[in-house]
């Protein structure tokens, strides 16, 4: 049924991905926000400053509400919840699993805002996956939260193109507005009554599990496309990276070069071109890389770190583990 006054909302988000959802949210004339649950500051960055999650910043600048909880099943959080009494939350990349007494307590139900097409890419980084699988299309899906992770029925789905020099940075941004606007649309459909529910296919499943700095690896039989999806797949984090001797080099901007590599072994160095950056031999087909990091440094043009570094052809980049 069409509910009538305004929906009594709790938010939980925590980092720049959720932000735009809060935003979407704070934007509907019928939602109340009551408050924004997030998880603690946490110490970030080389200086391991404590840092506010994004979506904390958004929510003070705003003047919502904000709570931290370690643990949202704890009992003080849910006595908290309980009197606050809300009809619906909002649960976008949150951090934590959801414990049951609270997917039960709002009437509206708990939705879910997930950075992929269900039920493809469950789990932590699926728009990491989708890159790094050589997906071109991609998209968000709304849904309602249950016991299980990301299994849940579906409300809204929204599509979108990979382009095929496409960062997992530049799909975030991307993915996370469409995500925004989706959710606005499902909140609507849930006023007027009439948001649908449509049961996942559990069989098609696919999984996206959490990615951590050893995923960046480069391992150089693999083939020139499959190892441009990977450092696309992830920029700006967590960086796919080779070695050069003792010196750990992360790559970026990648391009798959049509030529004829067979008489180098994988990993070597073809050309040496100082405006364009150097061309690497694969598994199959070369790859020219545009941009570099090397360890301790800034990220820069491959030109300018030529510069400092001076490759040579026959060079061989490591597929080793650090």
């Amino acid at each position: 049924m069409m509910v009538a006054s305004k929906i009594r909302t709790v938010f939980m988000g925590s980092p720049e991905f959720a932000v735009e959802s809060l935003k979407a949210l704070h934007q509907c004339s019928f939602i109340e926000l009551l408050g924004v649950v997030t998880q603690p500051d946490r110490p970030k960055g080389r200086g391991l400053k404590i840092q506010p999650p994004p979506v904390k910043v958004f929510a003070e600048q705003i003047g919502i509400p904000v709570w931290q909880p370690e643990r949202v099943a704890a009992p003080d959080f849910m006595a908290q919840m309980r009197l606050l009494s809300p009809e619906l939350i909002v649960v976008v990349a949150f951090g934590q699993k959801i414990p049951t007494a609270l997917l039960e307590l709002p009437p509206l139900g708990c939705i879910n805002v997930h950075g992929s097409l269900l039920p493809e890419y469950r789990g932590a980084a699926p728009i990491h996956r989708a890159i790094i699988d050589g997906r071109t299309v991609t998209g968000v899906t709304t849904m309602y939260l249950d016991a299980g992770w990301d299994t849940g029925d579906m409300i809204l789905k929204r599509e979108l193109t990979i382009a095929p020099d496409e960062t997992v940075g530049s799909l975030h941004d991307r993915m996370a507005l469409a995500g925004g606007g989706l959710l606005a649309q499902t909140a609507t459909c849930i006023r007027n009554g009439n948001a649908p529910r449509i049961a996942q296919d559990h069989q098609k499943a696919t999984y996206a599990p959490k990615l951590n700095s050893a995923d960046g690896l480069i391992h150089w039989d693999q083939s020139a496309l499959e190892i441009g999806n990977l450092i696309r797949g992830l920029d700006p984090w967590p960086s796919a990276f080779t070695y050069y001797g003792d010196r750990q080099l992360r790559l970026y901007c990648p391009e798959v070069i049509d030529q004829d590599v067979r008489n180098f072994p994988s990993g070597a160095i073809v050309k040496i071109d100082k405006g364009q950056g150097f061309i690497v031999s694969t598994g199959k087909g070369s790859l020219l890389i545009k941009e570099v990091q090397p360890a301790g440094k800034k990220r820069m043009s491959a030109g300018a770190f030529l510069q400092g570094y001076p490759l040579e052809q026959g060079d061989r980049f490591e597929s080793r583990v650090p």
